[in-house]
């Protein structure tokens, strides 16, 4: 395989890389985590055991992504962003003693295909960040995102629409539920509180 792992990183040797993917100074990549081709793992970013990321990710410095966090192709991570897996988090049972894996159930947060996480936003699993959905820095996803959705806050809430080049999409003036790309004019329809991209 053709990857780049610089060599204050760490990568488990059960774990798989793919083709043209680089991994930064003091990443930190689990076992069975897998890894498709065209990736950058930022440094210090994180990814647990058994995540599974698509093709052309980027995780940007101090990204962590815990277990059993689902990436798809495209998704952009940014800078000290968190994709949690306890809904419930505790660091001791009701009794007082160190719980440990086995303790506790893992939940995933999902970021689907083209999906961007802003610098330090939060996704408290479990949880879906739709297609080409942005999520703005410092937001706290408490909720599943719609594809293309654009939220900001605490709790982030959907605060506009994006598409494929993450600009906000602008409503076509005589048209309700019509959305236009202002970079590259594709066109985009609100239906059900959703929004679906014209062919």
């Amino acid at each position: 395989m053709n990857f780049k792992v610089q060599p204050t990183a760490q990568v488990d040797e059960t774990a798989a890389i793919g083709e043209g993917t680089t991994v930064w100074d003091l990443a930190q990549i689990r076992e069975d985590a897998r890894l498709g081709s065209g990736c950058i793992v930022g440094r210090g970013a994180y990814v647990g055991p058994g995540v599974r990321i698509g093709d052309n990710v980027k995780l940007q410095n101090y990204a962590l992504v815990y277990e059993p966090a689902v990436l798809g192709d495209g998704v952009f991570v940014g800078p000290a962003a968190v994709l949690t897996n306890d809904y419930f988090p505790r660091s001791v049972d009701p009794e007082g003693k160190l719980k440990r894996g086995g303790d506790w159930q893992a939940v995933a947060v999902e970021v689907a295909e083209g999906a961007s996480l802003g610098a330090r936003s939060v996704c408290v699993a479990p949880v879906r960040i739709g297609r080409w959905a942005l999520v703005a820095a410092g937001a706290v996803v408490t909720r599943d995102v719609p594809d293309h959705a654009l939220v900001a806050g605490v709790p982030a809430r959907r605060i506009g629409w994006v598409g494929r080049a993450g600009v906000r999409l602008v409503e076509r003036e005589g048209e309700p539920g019509l959305w236009e790309c202002p970079e590259t004019g594709a066109l985009y329809d609100e239906k059900d509180g959703g929004l679906v991209e014209r062919a």
